[in-house]
């Protein structure tokens, strides 16, 4: 039951990244969210919204493969290989990416959030 709750907050998360939906991005990301980005650049939640507020990244393809999802009582590990493609900072881009994120199961509300992420470049 989990790993399907946890593939559709994946489908959840994919849609509001491709439409740049601040408030869903906002429900999903922990407030202490730490990401590595594939050039070794941490940023937290602020400055991934930030990202997605101000245009400085859109996305137009987040076409998912691989996806694999593993659980640790309230916390789940998603791999994703990803053909991404898009603009920042207004140059085109497009390239295959593998994410990591971690998700955890707050308590006690019981909402799920991603608390960690890792993006990096297949060649």
């Amino acid at each position: 039951m989990e790993i399907t709750l946890i593939e559709q907050l994946e489908e959840r998360l994919r849609q509001a990244m491709l439409k740049s939906d601040v408030s869903v991005l906002e429900e999903l990301i922990a407030d202490d969210l730490v990401f590595t980005t594939h050039t070794g650049e941490l940023l937290d939640k602020q400055m991934d919204l930030e990202a997605h507020r101000s245009d400085i990244q859109k996305l137009v393809l987040l076409q998912g493969q691989q996806q694999r999802v593993q659980l640790y009582g309230n916390t789940a590990v998603v791999t994703v290989k990803m053909e991404v493609a898009g603009t920042y900072e207004g140059k085109a881009f497009v390239g295959i990416y593998r994410y990591t994120r971690v998700w955890v199961q707050l308590q006690p509300q019981g909402n799920w959030q991603i608390v960690a992420g890792h993006v990096s470049q297949v060649l």
